[in-house]
C-alpha cells in the first residue's frame, strides 16, 4: 500500500487548477453520452496536452468497463489520478460531475415549478452533428493505437457485429486474446464484468416497503452506482424496478423525464440521479441522490486504479487488456451508428458533421467550441 502511495510525486498547484478547468469544460460541454465524453476526454488530455499516451489512455478506457458505474466519470477519475496523484482523482472527478449537477438541479427546479422539461430541441438538433464528428475523430485515432496485429482487426470486427446483435462484447474479448496468450486466468477481473444488470433488477423488484427518507435515498442509489454496468438506459430498467415498482416514490412519467434530462444535458448520464433527488426532496434530495450515485466510482478507480500499469507489465493481462480495448471500441463504434441515425437528418446537419470533422482533423478545432457553435447553430435554425 505504501507503494501505491508513493506512486505521485505531490501535484503543483498549477497541475490542480488545470486539471480542474479542463474537467470544468468538459463537464458543461460534453453532449452525447460516454462515448462522445471519451471523446472529448482523448481530444484535451492526449491530443492537446499530452498528458497520457493514447496506449496510457485506452487501457484506463478497458479499465472502465471492467468496474460498475459511469464510464465516462470513472474514465475522468483515472485521468485525474495518473495526472496529479490522489489529490487529481477527487479534483478531476468533481469537476466533471459538478457543471453537469448544477444543470440538471436547474432544469428539475424548472421541471417541479412549470411542470414540464425545459426546451432544448434547437440546441441539441445543432450540437448532435457536432458530437458525431467528434466520436468519429477519437475513434479512428484511438483505433490506430489499440489495433496492433491483424487478429486484434478482426475481434474488433467481431465485436462490432456482436454489439449490433445486442450480444456482450467485452469479457468475450479479453478471453479470446487471454487464451491466445496462453496464460492464467484473470479471474477477478472476469469475476467483476460478470455481474449483469438484469439480476441486479431482478433483486430490486424484491417485494419491500420502505418509507421514503434522506438515508434510504442514498442507499437507492448507491447501491444502483455500485452494481450497474452499461448505458443509461440500464440505469432506467434499475430505477424503474427501485423507484417506480418497489417503493412507488416516482411516477412512470417522471422517471422518464428524469432519463431524458440526464441524456439530453452535458456530463455524466447518472446526473439523473440529482433530477429525481431534487423531485423527491429539493435540494438535500438533488445532493444525497448525487453523492450516492457516484461515491462508488471514486472508491472503484481508488482501488483499481495503480493496478491498471501493472496489468500491462504482464503478457497474458496486456494481452487481455488489448481484446478489452478493442471491444470498448466497438461499442463506441456500435453507439456512435446509432446516434448518427439519429442526430443526421437532413442535408444541414450532415454538413455540419463533416465540416466539424475537417476542423478537428486538419486545423486542430478545440472541441468545446465547435458544439457552442453548433448550439448557436441549431438554435438560430429552429
Amino acid at each position: 500500500m505504501l507503494s501505491l502511495l508513493q506512486t505521485h510525486r505531490r501535484p503543483g498547484r498549477s497541475e490542480i487548477s488545470e486539471l480542474a478547468l479542463v474537467f470544468f469544460k468538459l463537464g458543461t460541454t460534453a453532449f452525447g453520452g460516454p462515448a462522445a465524453h471519451i471523446a472529448m476526454m482523448e481530444d484535451e488530455v492526449v491530443r492537446r496536452r499530452n498528458w497520457l499516451t493514447r496506449e496510457r489512455f485506452l487501457d484506463y478506457v478497458a479499465a472502465t468497463n471492467l468496474i460498475p458505474g459511469p464510464n465516462s466519470t470513472e474514465l475522468a477519475i483515472h485521468v485525474g489520478h495518473a495526472r496529479a496523484g490522489w489529490p487529481g482523482l477527487v479534483v478531476a472527478g468533481l469537476a466533471f460531475i459538478i457543471p453537469a449537477t448544477v444543470i440538471v438541479g436547474a432544469a428539475a427546479w424548472a421541471y417541479v415549478r412549470y411542470g414540464a422539461l425545459p426546451e432544448a430541441a434547437g440546441l441539441l438538433y445543432g450540437i448532435k452533428p457536432v458530437m458525431i464528428a467528434i466520436v468519429v475523430q477519437a475513434l479512428w485515432s484511438l483505433g490506430r493505437a489499440a489495433i496492433k496485429t491483424v487478429a486484434l482487426a478482426w475481434l474488433g470486427l467481431a465485436a462490432v457485429a456482436a454489439s449490433a446483435a445486442g450480444a456482450g462484447t467485452i469479457m468475450a474479448a479479453a478471453r479470446v486474446t487471454r487464451a491466445d496468450a496462453r496464460g492464467a486466468r484473470l479471474s477477478l477481473l472476469a469475476g467483476m464484468a460478470s455481474l449483469s444488470s438484469g439480476g441486479v433488477a431482478a433483486m430490486a423488484l424484491t417485494p419491500s416497503v420502505v418509507p421514503f427518507g434522506l438515508f434510504q435515498l442514498f442507499a437507492v442509489f448507491a447501491k444502483a452506482g455500485a452494481v450497474l454496468f452499461g448505458s443509461g438506459y440500464v440505469l432506467l430498467a434499475f430505477l424503474r424496478a427501485d423507484l417506480v415498482e418497489r417503493l412507488r416514490w416516482l411516477t412512470e412519467a417522471q422517471l422518464l423525464d428524469a432519463i431524458a434530462i440526464g441524456q439530453v444535458t452535458p456530463g455524466p448520464v447518472f446526473t439523473t440521479a440529482t433530477f429525481i433527488g431534487y423531485i423527491l426532496a429539493g435540494t438535500p434530495g438533488a445532493i444525497v441522490a448525487t453523492v450516492g450515485i457516484f461515491l462508488p466510482a471514486f472508491i472503484f478507480v481508488a482501488v483499481s486504479g495503480p493496478v491498471v500499469p501493472r496489468l500491462r507489465q504482464s503478457r497474458v493481462a496486456g494481452a487481455a487488456l488489448d481484446g478489452i480495448i478493442v471491444a470498448s471500441l466497438a461499442l463506441m463504434m456500435t453507439v456512435t451508428w446509432q446516434l448518427a441515425r439519429a442526430a443526421l437528418v437532413d442535408a444541414v446537419t450532415v454538413a455540419l458533421a463533416g465540416v466539424s470533422l475537417l476542423a478537428l482533423v486538419t486545423f486542430r478545432v478545440n472541441s468545446a467550441w465547435l458544439i457552442c457553435a453548433g448550439g448557436a447553430l441549431g438554435w438560430f435554425i429552429r
